[in-house]
């Protein structure tokens, strides 16, 4: 470990010098070490996707019925079959064909130039440019490339949050650090990616591409495996099964054709083909992607982008989110919370510019300072940052402050003394650590006059220090003296008269307290991961709902040591995460997805990219996330708002509530048709339908009915339930036994309209059946809308399942009363009189269904 070792170590280690590499080293090291680039995932060939939509069992059978059909000479059979086939397959093209960014933005964080030493001379050369042994020279502002071992500094302080959720910048140092420690404590190092917010240095290229911290999470990135859906796993397993029973049904009509009925082999065999068409849902697929697409343009409005269109789904059986702290439960940004004067604890409202006491800290913050605002560019230490903004809030009108606060010298902070002066005029100003500025005060300013500091005034204060540091504050204190000379020293910074505490931290979002407590009512388990200190971590995540009594806070040290086995019996309690690394962040999310639990995780930075990407649904913050989040991610917030994802939990809940009903409406009718076919089969009937018949019905009466379910008003109530499990199926058998009763109502009712035409002649039979199974499921799209009748949810809620009706009905007359569309769809033409037994029929099995709904009803209000 780089960190581990001296410089003179480090540097014999790179093989360099003080005066960095020469050319000819340099090629050589392009040669064995490679460019400073990350490596690219290789990505599926379009046409490989496309083929692999062809392997699906249900569409293996569709390709049988459309030879068979070709055989036959229906040709018009064959040619809408074929089609189906095709627009499904490009659909799920479409649908699979999602670009991997992550690699390409995790280029970008790179900068294009670095500033190397190379044959003793300083250089600018682009960053893939960078090799082992490099000597890299860097100040406030620069991006750093490439990791590297710190052999110069001069206050240099580096904002690494991007890389571990940290956003305090860290205080590094030349210093040899000894034991094992995660990237964020070490401190002799940089890390590419990283922002130089205050000082400058120099540094030793020690890792580059692949090999350095950014690096690893691209392979983390490239490791983790997209995980399939529940529904996706629920529908994979509904298709298996439902093949293995096609098969079988469309094998016995096809054996009672050929035995018993003496029927030819093409005969029979097209029988069973239009059994396997009836069965097969051949819309489904594209049904359940509209109903998708619909509802996230519905989340678009709501401040979530969704990438994934079966993420929607994943959202309704979430049961744990394990979110970032910075910048997704918290403000990321540091913000003033309190300041302490002796015995007076204030809030920041509260501060006068014209109160003494005020104006000293008020200029202390200031000129102890070293981030600039220019505008809308912002260069610094977040803390920094916060002391400026609150300087600027109290003293915008005050023009003889800003003439006063003059800097003439400055003695830099560093690590060791935690300390820094400035010089002004005739004072000086210290600010730093409060336990080592109380050491150097010798007095204590109070109401504008200097008292001797005593035991009383310090126990005071460090009472309040330590208060601050439980409630996971950062606390800064500040210091002066009366000063005539030209350039502060060490030797100066005694006999400081103290001036007062002032606390800070990254507040929470203020809707983080009710998303949080929202999630708990929803059934899922909130839990904070974050690169914080443990402290820090735990105090936000009480003041949010996060941390309750009897929860445990652990930190990534204390997670490495623990046994797979010994992690799955404290997961349960474990509530904060503190000091982790990237890697942490998976083996949480494995942990919980090993359990059974569908995991969301929410993050912003590129060390949460690896997690977002391995968890069930990743998502990123739109505004402060990294585009590296982004790419990784399911789901984007465009407000940063934790709470919309409380909104998205609700909008999944009822979309697949909706699918389910779908996908129910659907099978029903279904049913129905191969009850229809398996029966005249037994019967020795002459089919009731033809291929294209059932091909009408499942693409265009079942399709706009279905989709109308899909867009069904979801409802808040859905929150107050528990997520269903993962490996909860779509076919439970309560919905197996509904189909099954809807079925076969729909089934009997075709059938006595069907037994009606037969008496005129087999082809108005077919008619007729055909009509009456259509019409029936058409109306039975009002059934399937919801579990309670239509009297209960109200007819005109949902304008969409009307218009389907009117649509697909509109569309069967045009089929049996325009001369033209008979000898295409194989039907004949019929009577006013067998128009009413049709609509009588197809009738029935809405009233018998809502009769059945609203008894059931009746019975559950009681």
């Amino acid at each position: 470990m780089y960190y581990q070792k001296r410089i003179s170590e480090v540097m014999k280690a790179c093989e360099t010098s003080e005066n960095g590499l020469s050319h000819e080293e340099i090629i050589k090291r392009h040669q064995q070490f490679g460019y400073n680039i990350l490596d690219e995932k290789k990505k599926e060939n379009p046409f490989m996707i496309f083929l692999k939509q062809f392997q699906d069992l249900l569409v293996i059978i569709l390709i049988i019925a459309a030879i068979i059909s070709g055989m036959s000479g229906q040709i018009e059979s064959t040619i809408v079959i074929v089609s189906v086939i095709i627009v499904n397959a490009i659909l799920g093209t479409i649908q699979t064909l999602k670009a991997e960014k992550s690699l390409d933005s995790l280029k970008k964080l790179s900068v294009p130039k670095a500033k190397v030493i190379r044959e003793g001379t300083l250089q600018e050369v682009d960053s893939t440019e960078l090799t082992i042994g490099d000597l890299v020279q860097i100040e406030a502002g620069d991006v750093i490339s490439g990791d590297g071992r710190i052999i110069e500094c001069s206050s240099l302080q580096i904002n690494e949050s991007a890389l571990t959720g940290e956003v305090e910048s860290v205080d590094k140092t030349t210093d040899v650090i000894t034991g094992q420690v995660v990237v964020g404590d070490q401190k002799n190092m940089v890390f590419s990616s990283s922002l130089v917010t205050n000082g400058t240095g120099r540094y030793i290229v020690t890792h580059i591409g692949m090999q350095t911290e950014i690096g690893k999470i691209a392979s983390m990135l490239n490791n983790a495996k997209e995980r399939k859906t529940p529904l996706q796993k629920s529908l994979d397993d509904f298709s298996g099964k439902l093949s293995i029973g096609i098969f079988f049904i469309s094998l016995i009509v096809l054996c009672l054709n050929l035995f018993l009925a003496k029927q030819s082999l093409i005969d029979s065999l097209m029988i069973a083909v239009a059994l396997a068409v009836a069965a097969i849902p051949e819309a489904l697929s594209s049904i359940v992607t509209i109903v998708l697409s619909m509802s996230t343009q519905k989340m678009v409005k709501e401040n979530a982008i969704i990438k994934n269109l079966n993420s929607v789904e994943s959202l309704g059986c979430v049961s744990v989110i394990c979110s970032d702290k910075t910048g997704t439960l918290t403000q990321n940004k540091m913000t003033p919370q309190t300041i302490y004067f002796y015995n007076h604890l204030m809030k920041i409202s509260e501060l006068d510019n014209r109160h003494h006491d005020h104006s000293v800290l008020l200029k202390s913050c200031l000129l102890c300072n070293n981030a600039v605002i220019n505008g809308e560019q912002r260069i610094g230490d977040p803390t920094e940052l916060a002391l400026i903004d609150l300087v600027h809030e109290y003293t915008k009108n005050d023009i003889e402050f800003k003439h006063t606060a003059v800097r003439t010298s400055e003695l830099p902070f560093d690590s060791d003394r935690k300390l820094m002066s400035i010089s002004s005029l005739n004072h000086i100003y210290t600010k730093g650590a409060p336990d080592v500025i109380i050491k150097r005060c010798s007095t204590i300013l109070i109401n504008g006059i200097k008292e001797p500091i005593t035991k009383r005034h310090l126990d005071a204060i460090e009472k309040e220090n330590q208060r601050c540091a439980n409630n996971g504050l950062r606390v800064l204190g500040f210091a002066y003296k009366d000063y005539r000379g030209n350039q502060v020293t060490l030797e100066d910074e005694h006999d400081l008269t103290f001036i007062g505490l002032v606390s800070l931290m990254d507040p929470p979002r203020i809707e983080s307290q009710d998303a949080v407590a929202k999630c708990k009512i929803a059934g899922i388990k909130p839990i904070m991961i974050t690169g914080d200190h443990v402290v820090t971590a735990r105090a936000i995540a009480t003041q949010i709902g996060i941390y309750e009594d009897g929860d445990l806070s652990i930190e990534g040290y204390e997670l490495d040591k623990m046994s797979e086995e010994e992690l799955d019996e404290k997961l349960p309690h474990i509530s904060v995460y503190a000091r982790v690394a990237p890697e942490h962040k998976i083996r949480i999310v494995k942990a919980w997805q090993k359990r059974g639990d569908i995991v969301a995780m929410t993050g912003d930075g590129v060390n949460d990219a690896p997690a977002l990407k391995q968890s069930d649904i990743g998502v990123a913050m739109g505004i402060t996330g990294t585009e590296v989040s982004k790419d990784a991610a399911s789901m984007i917030l465009t407000d940063d708002n934790f709470s919309t994802i409380v909104k998205a939990v609700i909008t999944g809940r009822n979309v697949y509530r909706n699918i389910k009903n779908s996908i129910n409406y659907l099978l029903s009718g279904n049913f129905a048709g191969i009850l229809c076919v398996f029966i005249a089969s037994l019967l020795l009937l002459p089919t009731p339908f033809f291929p294209v018949h059932l091909l009408f019905m499942n693409l265009i009466t079942d399709s706009l009915p279905a989709i109308a379910i899909g867009m069904e008003t979801g409802k808040n109530g859905v929150l107050k339930e528990k997520p269903r499990s993962s490996s909860d199926s779509i076919l439970n058998k309560q919905t197996v036994l509904q189909i099954t009763f809807e079925g076969i109502i729909i089934a009997i009712c075709t059938m006595c309209a069907y037994l009606f035409g037969l008496k005129q002649d087999p082809l108005v039979a077919s008619t007729m059946a055909f009509a009456t199974i259509c019409l029936a499921r058409l109306l039975h799209g009002f059934n399937c809308r919801s579990n309670l009748p239509l009297t209960k949810i109200g007819f005109y809620t949902n304008r969409s399942s009307i218009y389907a009706f009117l649509i697909g009905f509109s569309l069967l007359h045009v089929i049996l009363f325009v001369p033209f569309m008979h000898s295409l769809f194989m039907i004949q033409t019929i009577s006013i009189t067998q128009l009413f037994v049709i609509y009588a029929f197809a009738l029935i099995p809405t009233i018998i269904i809502q009769t059945k709904k609203y008894w059931s009803s009746v019975k559950i209000n009681k």
